[in-house]
């Protein structure tokens, strides 16, 4: 059985910690999200354009502050996030998020978001397979995940970096179950043991 963990707790050595560099010669921290990090969410929430937010949420409300608060309290089991950071310190700001939670009908849902001038540098792939091995180092398999039949490229990342299960198409919406790929999607360049699905938002 899983334990669970109080909020606001890192359990250590089972959240990893780790840079990736990107193309564009950017060193970013993935990390699990902390419960200050809720206005850094509402700051990226904030930035978004209103295509990448429609992409992401089916919508295009902002989120508020209550609910930056509770999706920057999770339990790292159940409930998990990786967030992406650039910068340190007081400076520092959040330019993507990777998160899974229960959803109402029991699956495991996944959602992603890029900051948008931080799309297409390879950080999306890097986001979905940390959170993919932090659901599975917690015995979690499968997962689900809503993607507008029209968001090509958020299909194209599932498809290349996961190993898709199943695969339903209705009203405009593709809902996919699929697992982590063997061995994982990428290699972090240093790496440190540290202590949407439409229905979660990041």
């Amino acid at each position: 059985m899983i334990p669970s963990w109080p909020q606001a707790l890192v359990p250590d050595g089972l959240v990893e910690t780790s840079r990736a560099t990107l193309p564009n010669g950017a060193s970013l921290r993935l990390r699990a999200i902390q419960p200050d990090d809720a206005r850094r969410l509402l700051a990226l929430c904030r930035g978004l354009s209103a295509r990448t937010l429609y992409a992401r949420f089916f919508s295009v409300r902002r989120l508020l502050p209550e609910e930056a608060h509770s999706l920057a309290n999770v339990d790292y089991n159940r409930r998990m996030a990786i967030v992406a950071e650039a910068g340190e310190g007081q400076e520092s700001e959040l330019v993507g998020v990777a998160r899974y939670g229960p959803s109402n009908d029991g699956t495991i849902d996944v959602g992603l978001v890029v900051a948008d001038g931080w799309q297409g540098l390879g950080l999306g792939p890097r986001l979905l397979d940390q959170i993919l091995k932090a659901g599975e180092q917690r015995g979690i398999r499968q997962f689900h995940a809503d993607v507008l039949t029209d968001n090509g490229r958020a299909l194209r990342l599932l498809a290349r970096h996961t190993t898709i299960v199943q695969r339903t198409i209705d009203s405009g919406i593709t809902s996919l179950v699929f697992g982590r790929r063997p061995g994982g999607a990428w290699r972090n360049d240093e790496t440190s043991a540290v202590a949407k699905g439409k229905k979660e938002k990041s």
